[in-house]
């Protein structure tokens, strides 16, 4: 067994309820946040494209789904993932379930921080709270937002890690970083998307024009 007196690793079960309670939260608070924005709040704060940010669950919240196969797939596959890591690191005296545990759950405070967010502004619109006034947010900016919001998380795991020396804020760091990329990299793929889409719009009006 590895040399620790932390419960959650010592023990398989804590990890897996609150990894398990964080995924399910995540998604049903998507869900909920997403009914808000249609009933409403879609109004004054606009956003192109898909609620979702995540590709994978995409057609899952745009159609409000509360069960989701795709969803419960992957919760299996990643209990199942931290069990194996869980009985290799405790044969191997290797902390990969201790990284990996912090890479699934330290990201889901920025997520749950936004979904907070979210729904409480979500219901202050829809509440009529006064706001006035409509937003229209394009998706290579909402992308973006996300990214240097995640970006601020995985700072705060980095630097907690320095005074707290641990292998899961350290993953907790390393997953913050590595989504906030492919989040900035969704925005800069979708820009050149929207270019090369003007660009043929553009051509077929010359041609439609000369001919």
């Amino acid at each position: 067994m590895l040399t620790t007196t932390n419960p959650l690793l010592i023990n398989l079960w804590p990890g897996l309820v609150i990894w398990s309670a964080l995924y399910i939260s995540d998604y049903a608070m998507t869900i909920w946040g997403a009914r808000l924005y249609r009933a409403g709040a879609c109004e004054k704060f606009a956003m192109e494209g898909s609620y979702e940010l995540t590709p994978f669950f995409q057609a899952d919240i745009d159609s409000l789904r509360i069960i989701s196969p795709r969803f419960i797939r992957a919760l299996v596959l990643t209990i199942l993932l931290l069990s194996l890591l869980w009985w290799t690191s405790n044969n191997l005296q290797v902390p990969f379930y201790e990284f990996v545990l912090g890479a699934l759950i330290c990201p889901q405070f920025a997520v749950h921080k936004r979904h907070l967010s979210n729904v409480f502004l979500f219901r202050a619109v829809n509440a009529d709270a006064g706001v006035r006034g409509r937003i229209e947010y394009p998706r290579r900016l909402t992308l973006r937002m996300s990214s240097l919001e995640l970006f601020s998380f995985a700072g705060i795991f980095l630097m907690l890690s320095m005074f707290i020396p641990s292998w899961f804020l350290m993953g907790g760091a390393l997953s913050c970083f590595s989504i906030g990329i492919k989040h900035w990299k969704f925005a800069s793929r979708y820009a050149q998307n929207v270019q090369s889409r003007a660009a043929v719009t553009a051509g077929t009006g010359e041609s439609a024009t000369q001919s």
